[in-house]
């Protein structure tokens, strides 16, 4: 009885479909993790620019900039970060179909 569970045993390990070959992460994963970091760096982008004391890119202490509490820099870029985060979950926690 132990020789038949040995040759099962050997059967099961020199199973090609049982193997698991290739890496986890395949080129759909690839994919979706380079839109992820894209859709990051374009939010840290558009929170860029101009310091609240700055005219005309220099520092002014008596002068004050209304455009950092713009659109641009308060509900857009921060969300579009939190989205490439999520799509980077996404790439991450997907399967390969093969």
């Amino acid at each position: 009885m132990s020789k038949k569970y040995r040759n099962n045993a050997e059967k099961i390990s020199t199973d090609p479909a049982n193997e698991k070959t290739g890496f986890y992460f395949g080129r759909e994963n690839y994919k979706w993790m380079l839109i992820g970091l894209a859709l990051i760096l374009l939010g840290f982008l558009l929170m860029m620019g101009a310091d609240a004391n700055t005219v005309d890119g220099k520092y002014d202490p008596n002068a004050w900039n209304e455009s950092i509490f713009s659109v641009r820099r308060i509900r857009i870029a921060p969300l579009l970060v939190v989205a490439g985060f999520a799509v980077e979950v996404y790439a991450i926690l997907k399967r390969n179909k093969a």
